[in-house]
């Protein structure tokens, strides 16, 4: 897709985007199955019932603007997932490995936040409240899962890893 405007550059991220949280539907149940501390593993299986509400909200981002949901291959999202599919394989001591999945989960998250809070930005600027207040929803979700691995980790994990 040659990327010639805003809107085009806007759809882009939305296809990344719409990529990245699919991708994640498949990678939350490893983490969430790697993960030793049960508080950490329902957070997994939390996140993953939101994101797949997220992909919904995102397929009728699309429907609002008069496009077919698709996905673009997002390589900054596979290569977060896979740095931790490789840490997961490296660590054996259990405390470690949640804090491990604490932190790639958390770069996942912020990730998505970035993305979010542009794609809300450039909504706005092209006159599309509604698809902005979509995407404001999702990126309180991402934000409020972020806070909640942090915690987590400060108040529990991190402490027992060390």
């Amino acid at each position: 897709m040659a990327i010639k405007s805003l809107d085009d550059l806007f759809l882009h991220t939305l296809k990344d985007v719409y990529f990245a949280e699919n991708h994640l539907t498949k990678k939350l149940p490893i983490m969430a199955a790697k993960a030793w501390n049960k508080e950490l593993t329902e957070l997994f299986e939390e996140h993953l019932a939101e994101t797949r509400v997220q992909i919904e909200r995102l397929e009728r981002v699309f429907e609002v603007l008069g496009q077919k949901p698709a996905g673009e291959e997002c390589p900054a999202i596979e290569g977060i997932t896979e740095e931790a599919e490789e840490l997961i394989e490296e660590i054996k001591d259990k405390t470690t490995l949640d804090a491990a999945l604490i932190a790639s989960a958390q770069a996942v998250e912020h990730y998505e936040i970035t993305r979010y809070g542009t794609l809300i930005a450039w909504a706005k600027e092209l006159g599309q409240d509604e698809v902005a207040d979509l995407l404001r929803e999702t990126l309180a979700e991402e934000k409020a899962a972020d806070s909640k691995l942090m915690r987590l980790g400060v108040d529990k994990l991190n402490e027992k890893a060390a």
